[in-house]
């Protein structure tokens, strides 16, 4: 099993979380998506900057294995988790379910009811394993390319 550790995302973080997202959404998401949907979504520009006031204000959380930057997701207050990518080196090692875990314990200990998402459809079943259920299904237009995602939510009892 692969030892994976989860810390808080910190401001040296952000070029290797852009790399990993486009790695992510370029080399896993394209098997759904076209290839214009996923430049769309994973542009060659990206803005430091905003990307990583975006991780400051949604609580962004990073999975380490293997020394490496090997994922990340986020919570915000309300019980969103807008983003979750592995790395695709890494894919289907239980790298998602750890971020995922510890997300839902961090929502417990904030008292929240619920969490929800819009997910891919690469990701819909991730959120799947872990108790999340589709609420519907969706199309998102992002730079001009319409995409379907999935609402999804997990009530926390």
């Amino acid at each position: 099993m692969l030892a994976i550790t989860i810390r808080p995302f910190r401001a040296d973080d952000v070029a290797a979380l852009i790399s990993l997202f486009r790695a992510s959404v370029r080399g896993i998401d394209r098997r759904e998506y076209t290839e214009s949907q996923v430049l769309a979504w994973a542009p060659d520009l990206i803005e430091h900057g905003q990307f990583a006031h975006r991780c400051v204000m949604k609580s962004t959380w990073v999975a380490e294995a293997q020394g490496h930057t090997a994922g990340f997701s986020d919570l915000e207050p309300d019980g969103h988790v807008d983003m979750l990518y592995v790395h695709p080196s890494i894919q289907r090692r239980g790298v998602a379910r750890a971020l995922l875990t510890h997300i839902e314990k961090l929502a417990r200990t904030r008292g929240l009811h619920r969490l929800y998402t819009e997910a891919s459809i690469t990701a819909r079943p991730v959120f799947e394993a872990i108790g999340f259920l589709v609420v519907a299904p969706q199309e998102v237009r992002l730079r001009g390319e319409i995409m379907t995602n999935y609402r999804m939510e997990k009530r926390l009892a």
